[in-house]
This record gives structure tokens, sequence and C-alpha cells, in this order.
């Protein structure tokens, strides 16, 4: 018997490959995707819609459009200016989702102070919203009813799967409380049986909320944020931040320690999120009338 048998303490987590999981996801979609397009004549169609020239926004459409032509799916790419108006936004994604031949639509977020992001949001057609954005998809994830997931929230469900981790009963804790992030795992966790607490960064004494973890998603937005020292031994931990330098919100090295699954960051969540896109994307355009492209 070695000290981690009879020591929880001085475990080493064992690391959850999103890279793995999210390249079989794909595969399976581009599969999907051909057929499609063998019978249609149309490749399923993803609309990138982008607002400014922000760096890292510029970097997240430009690897989402490359994994789309990997996955033999079109992508149409939307640049706006930094000065558009909210309405001039909500006219553009109304378009796209009246247009026949775009099957998911992806408004990038940030887009400026100055735009009412959930009024552009709300403008995607629910059957578009291939990245659970808006709040119909919300709605349907907290009622367990058919509809796209958020992406992110929806591949950790996915690796937490794959990891054969059983939700029923655990206690998930959710350190975030964004729109497509936070609140939205804390729906799919609870659709699992989970019992879960939602934290933020305002909560007092997040230490102890995170010791009580079963399963802890951390989503945050901060670097290191949560110290491996307030990680329950034996958890399951979920690090979807991502920081500068490839930090995420957990301090990897002390948690892995104390953690049975972690995923590192990069290569645990991220991979997972344009995944799940992907899938989404092709799952949509099966749903929708075919739209038959002439040459």
């Amino acid at each position: 018997m070695t000290q981690s048998d009879t020591d929880p303490t001085s475990r080493t987590a064992r690391l959850m490959d999103g890279r793995a999981l999210a390249r079989r996801i794909v595969d399976e979609a581009a599969a999907t995707a051909a057929d499609i397009t063998s019978r249609t004549g149309a490749a399923p169609c993803l609309a990138t819609v982008l607002v400014g020239d922000d760096p890292a926004s510029v970097t997240y459409v430009r690897m989402k459009r490359e994994r789309c032509a990997r996955a033999g799916i079109e992508s149409r790419h939307v640049a706006l200016p930094a000065s558009v108006t909210t309405a001039e936004l909500v006219d553009t994604v109304t378009g796209l989702s009246e247009d026949p031949s775009v099957h998911g639509i992806l408004l990038q977020h940030p887009m400026g102070r100055h735009i009412d992001e959930r009024a552009a949001f709300e403008a995607i057609a629910p059957g578009k919203d291939v990245d659970g954005v808006t709040t119909h998809a919300f709605a349907a994830m907290a009622f367990g009813l058919p509809g796209f997931v958020s992406c992110t929230p929806g591949g950790i469900i996915r690796l937490l799967d794959a990891y054969d981790v059983d939700l029923a009963g655990r206690h998930a804790v959710v350190v975030g409380r964004s729109a497509i992030l936070g609140k939205p795992a804390g729906m799919l966790l609870l659709g699992r049986d989970a019992t879960v607490t939602y934290c933020h960064s305002r909560t007092r004494d997040l230490a102890a909320r995170v010791r009580e973890a079963d399963v802890l998603v951390a989503a945050v937005g901060r670097p290191r944020f949560i110290g491996g020292d307030a990680i329950k031994p034996g958890a399951v931990v979920i690090d979807a931040g991502y920081n500068a330098g490839n930090v995420g919100d957990v301090d990897f090295e002390t948690a892995r320690r104390r953690a049975s699954l972690i995923t590192p960051v990069p290569g645990g969540v991220g991979p997972m999120t344009i995944a799940v896109l992907l899938s989404q994307t092709v799952r949509a355009a099966a749903r929708q009338p075919a739209t038959i492209s002439v040459s």
C-alpha cells in the first residue's frame, strides 16, 4: 500500500484530457457534415459576427473558423466596426437569422460598452443559437427541454461523462455567475441531480464553500483565484478559467495534489467549447430545411 492510498492529501489528480475528447466530437461532427453536404448540396454554415478588432476576439474567431474548415463546415464572417450601434448590430444578426443558408450564428463577446449585448443576443433565432446565449436557450437548459446548450457548460458536462463522474447526489460548487458560463453550468449540473451551490467573487468565506465541493467548477475569470488548499480531497476540479500566461482560475499545482480529477489549462475545457459549437452547428443544419447550393 502506498502513501497515496492512506493519505488523500498526497494524491496526484488524473488529468482530464479535453483535447482528445474534443477531437472525437469534431470527427463525429465532420462525418455528419459530410453526409449533409452530400445529400443536400449545401454544407452546414456557421456565421460569425465580430464587433471591433479586439485582439483576443479576433484570435478566437479565426480559430473557430479554422476548425470549421477542418470539419467541413462553411463559415461566413461578418466584421463590424467598433462604432456600430445596437440597432445596426441587431439588424445584422436578424438578417442572418432569416437567411436560410445560415444554420448557426456565433456573436463574439465582448461587443463594446455602448452595445446592449442582451438585445443583440436575443436577435439570434433559437434554432440557430448554436452558442447557447439566448434566454430561450437558458430556459431550455433550466427546464431540461430540447435545445442548444451554452458551449462551455455543455463541454464540461461531456467531459464529466467521459470520465464517468456520477453527479447524482454529489455537491457541485460553481464559482462564477456569468450568463453563458456559471449560471448555465449550474443548471446543467442540477439537471444531472447534483446539489448545486453558486458562489462568486463576493461570496463570504469562499474557501469554506469550496471545501464542501465534490465537484468544483471554477469560472470566475481571475488567475489562481482558488487555492489548492481549499480543494476537498478527492474532488473533481473543472477549471473553466483562462487568463494571461495560460493560467486558470485554480492554483493547478497545489490543487492537483488534492483532487482526484482535474482539467489542465490549456487543454481541458477550452477545446471542448469549440467542439460543442461545431457539433451543435451540424445538429442545427440537420434540423433546418435543406438549401441546395447552385454552382
